[in-house]
Parts: C-alpha cells; structure tokens; sequence
C-alpha cells in the first residue's frame, strides 16, 4: 500500500487531467480500497450519473479495474453477482511517465509508431479502427495503402509487446468454492495462489493469454486471406471449396472483428522494462565504461525477460549475446575475448544453458547499487561531506556500528559524530539500539544501523512528496500561462519555468521508479 503522500500525488495527477469530479472519485477508491458502486456514492455524496460518468473516464484511461463477486441476497444460500471498483495505483503514476513511454518507441520504431502509441496513450483505449481515423482526421479519405501502412506500423507495436489488448472488463472471482474444497493438506501448504488478495484474484482473472494480448490484426481484404483452395490446388473438390470459403468468411469477420471492436492499450509492463534496462545500462557505463554498457544492454535483450520486477537472474547465450552486441552502434569492433573480459568485469556467472555457453548476471544487485548512490546523494546533499561518510560507512558494512567506533573510523570528534548520528535517527535514516556494555561496569552503549527496508519506504514517501510538490508548482504555472495568454502577453518567462519544473520532475521520477517499479 502507497503512503498517503503517493496517494496525493495520484490524486493530484488525475485532478489535472480529468478535473476535480473524476479526482473525487479516484481519491474515495485509493483511500478506502474495494468499493461498489452504492458505496462510492455514499462516501462521496456525488449523484448516481456522475460516479458511473468518473467511473467510466477512470476505466477508459485503464485507472480503474471492475470485477464481479457474490454476495448474500436473500434466505436460503442465494447469492448475486456484485460490481466492484479498485484503483490501479501504478497506472495512474505511469501518466507522469507518457513523454518517456513515446521516446522509448520512437528510438526503437520511429516517428510513426509514436503517433499511434500517442493516440493510446491521451485516449487510454481505442480500437484499430478509431486509430485510424484520428491518424487520417485531417485527410478527406482513407486510401487502402495508408490503412495498410497504419496496420504494419501499429502490427510492429503490437509485436515487439508495447501494445496489448486490454483485459476482460469485468471478470468474476469466487473464492469460496475453492476455499470449501481444498484438502487438509493443500491448507497446510502455503502457495502463492493462497495469498492472492481478492483485488489480486480479480487481475490474474483479468488477463489474457500472452497469446490473445500479443494477437497481431490481419488484413481485412478478402484476396489477402492465406487460405484458398482454389488458388493452391486447382482438383480440390466442390464440398472442399465450401469448407475453405467458409473458413475465409470466418477469418475475414474475425478480421473485421479485430480492427472495429477489439480495444488495446498501452502495454505499461514493457516500458517499466526498457526504462530498467536503460537505468542498469546507464549505471554500468558510468563505472565500467561504454563497452560494458553495450555488452549488459545485448545481454538484458537476448534474455527475453518480460517483467520489470523479475529478480530472477537474466541468461543469455554466448551466441545470442554476440548477436546483440554486433547490431549495436559500435559493436562490430568488439572481439570475443574482449566481451569475455567485460562479461567478468560485470561478474556474469557462466553456465550450461540453452545448448552452449552461457552468462547470467542478477539486474537486482545492479538496481541495489543505483538506490544506494541515490540515497547517499540525497545524504550529501541534504547533511553535507561528513554526514554523508559516515552514512556510507553504515551502508556500506550492513551491521550495527557503535558511537566510539564510528567517530575513529570517521576521523571526526566523538561529540560531532554523536550529533550527525542523533540528526540522521531523527530524521529515520537509521536505526538506534540501546544496549547495556558489562565488560567495564555499566556502560550504556548507542549502537547504530542502517535498515535499508524502513529507510527505502522513507525514502520512497520523501520522493512521493517531492514529485507532489513539483506537479502542483507545474500546474499553477500552467493556468498562470493561460491567463496570461488571454490577457495577449507574452508568457515566456512563465513558459520557460514550467519546462524546467518538468525537466526536474522528469529526474525525480527515474527514483521514484528505482524504489517502486524495479
């Protein structure tokens, strides 16, 4: 659960696009959980029209999930199915993240597949078919070759796993049954599908099928269809025509299906990994250079990972690795014995997988190192140079630290370290633990740690109420912009203040997503 200062920035980033009515809404669902519908106007004293209207805006931009479960209805066991609402916490961050989500497409497709994720992305959800005719609004007709080239370009998106269709509107989850009939022995064995919330349930039921969600749309045109008899065997019999003409009819209507009623989105999973393989690239080449960056960046891409909170070590083929790395600017220089080395600069374990040599590294022990400069940064520059070794002192070895030890090792004065040691536990960058020393009589003793799970979420809430800041300062400047401009003054100086509030934003977020989303 999010801290109430990344509840606020939710809340404040929905009131921005959407206004005040749809925030109210959004806020009621982050604040209080699950709610039905008769709740939802309850708590917000909102008329019936207006929470289904928010209700609708918040699923259209994929901020809201709904599901079905049973509740009691009446004597005697009956039951009907009732609609829920949850908050999708992470989409609703993720809108502060569409200027990165298109830069990452335009780098790896081009312009044109950004134009088409842009239209998701301000629409939430649209069919093939309404993308094409935003793309052509400003163009009196469609001709086929222009819908053919928008059907390759968005097939490209859809391939490479940037856009998905959305899942099932409103699956139904009943617990009970399963509850009612699990053995002694399953009960006794914790899995993990035992400690799915309700809310967790109702997103795995959601999804499709990486083969449904990464389904690519066909042409519509009846002579494009792969199936004809008649062209591939001209002695096929008459009752086979029928069969294979029935079969071109139902892959045409499935076609048609595809482009006209199927809804996609954008596929925020695929972002959140490019952006981490991006921050690790970014993180090698700072400390080993920018050989080691192309080697780690062809690695993360011949693994096939599809998660970017995936832990498990990536592997990637000796092969597959020297593929990436020759397709990469700079590449084809790169001798084997050169990548070997650079391979056991990043401390990739070899190994027997895939049918020839192998490496693996753990991306988690590289997002480790990039929270912890982070933390250490935001030390320095907040409590300055000695704060800031002592501090890394305490990260660093990972134990308990006393007073005398600290200021030895430190070079500062026992008082002074007492001092930036007392401002760091108040300020819950440390963990403090008092303890009675019986070597020399009674001696108090004030042992000191870094407990890196409580400071990461302090330090995740500080970011949260940083980004808030930020969104709000840009915001004003926003309708101090548009004041301006009606009064016919030059908004210049407001104009190049908000760019640079974005920028930093922009910055802060990387963080964000360093302590949230990798």
């Amino acid at each position: 659960m999010a801290g109430q200062c990344g509840l606020k920035l939710a809340v404040s980033l929905i009131t921005t696009h959407f206004g005040d009515l749809v925030a109210k809404v959004c806020s009621c669902l982050l604040h209080r959980g699950t709610l039905t519908l008769q709740e939802i106007i309850r708590f917000t004293e909102l008329s019936s029209s207006q929470v289904k209207n928010c209700l609708l805006v918040l699923i259209q931009h994929n901020c809201v999930q709904a599901f079905s479960t049973p509740r009691p209805a009446g004597p005697g066991g009956v039951t009907k199915a009732v609609t829920q609402y949850m908050a999708l916490f992470d989409n609703i961050l993720h809108r502060m993240r569409f200027a990165k989500f298109l830069a990452v497409v335009r780098d790896d497709l081009g312009p044109r597949c950004e134009i088409l994720l842009a239209g998701l992305l301000q629409n939430g959800r649209l069919t093939f078919g309404q993308l094409v005719e935003r793309a052509s609004s400003n163009k009196p007709e469609v001709s086929a070759s222009m819908r053919e080239g928008l059907r390759a370009n968005f097939n490209r998106l859809v391939s490479s796993r940037y856009v998905e269709r959305c899942p099932r509107p409103e699956p139904f989850i009943d617990p009970s049954p399963q509850e009612e009939t699990r053995s002694t022995r399953k009960r006794s064995a914790k899995t993990s599908e035992e400690m799915l919330s309700v809310e967790q349930q109702a997103m795995v039921a959601a999804a499709l099928s990486d083969a449904e969600r990464f389904s690519e749309i066909t042409d519509t045109s009846t002579e494009n269809i792969e199936v004809k008899a008649t062209d591939h065997d001209p002695d096929v019999s008459v009752g086979d025509k029928r069969k294979y003409g029935v079969l071109e009819m139902d892959q045409e209507v499935q076609a048609v299906i595809a482009e006209n009623e199927v809804l996609w989105r954008a596929n925020f999973e695929k972002f959140l990994l490019c952006l981490k393989k991006k921050a690790c690239v970014a993180h090698v080449r700072s400390k080993l250079g920018l050989d080691a960056g192309v080697v780690l960046e062809a690695m993360i891409e011949s693994s096939g990972q599809q998660k970017a909170k995936d832990e498990t070590p990536v592997r990637a083929t000796m092969d597959s690795i020297l593929e990436g790395v020759r397709a990469k600017p700079g590449g084809i220089s790169m001798t084997l014995e050169h990548i070997r080395v650079i391979l056991d600069q990043l401390r990739c374990q070899s190994c027997n997988w895939g049918g020839g040599a192998s490496y693996s590294i753990d991306l988690k022990s590289i997002i480790d190192t990039c929270q912890n400069d982070e933390v250490e940064a935001l030390v320095l520059t907040r409590f300055g140079k000695e704060t800031y070794r002592i501090f890394r002192l305490l990260i660093k070895n990972g134990h308990p630290f006393e007073t005398d030890r600290i200021a030895d090792i430190a070079f500062v004065e026992k008082k002074e370290a007492q001092g930036i040691l007392y401002k760091l536990w108040k300020d819950e960058y440390l963990d403090m633990e008092k303890v009675v020393s019986h070597a020399a009589g009674q001696k108090e003793l004030f042992l000191w740690k870094v407990k890196k799970d409580a400071l990461w979420e302090h330090v995740l809430n500080d970011l949260y109420h940083a980004a808030l800041n930020l969104s709000q300062k840009i915001a004003h400047l926003v309708e101090q912009e548009h004041e301006v401009s009606q009064r016919r003054e030059k908004p210049e100086q407001l104009r190049n203040s908000r760019m640079i509030l974005e920028l930093s934003l922009l910055k802060l977020d990387d963080a964000l997503m360093l302590f949230h989303d990798f």
